[in-house]
């Protein structure tokens, strides 16, 4: 098992392998259709992007966790 520390860079990568992987097949079957090149294409857009999403995830994550604590507020325990 990996150890606890790692858990938001773990976080950031199983994120940022989703949304790119997700975006960019969105993305190649809008330009392509379903055709064999867009898996060929979708397979060149989303290995170039990855490494991009997971360092913007690994920068962005924190000042949104602070963001989203600045604009809730916690529950009144009563």
């Amino acid at each position: 098992m990996i150890p606890a520390r790692f858990a938001p860079i773990l976080f950031g990568l199983i994120l940022s392998c989703i949304m790119s992987g997700i975006v960019t097949l969105v993305v190649s079957i809008k330009n392509f259709g379903l055709e064999m090149q867009t898996v060929t294409a979708w397979i060149a857009s989303w290995s170039f992007s990855w490494p991009i999403a997971f360092a913007v995830v690994l920068v962005v994550a924190p000042l949104v966790r602070r963001l989203v604590g600045k604009l809730t507020r916690q529950p009144v325990n009563t």
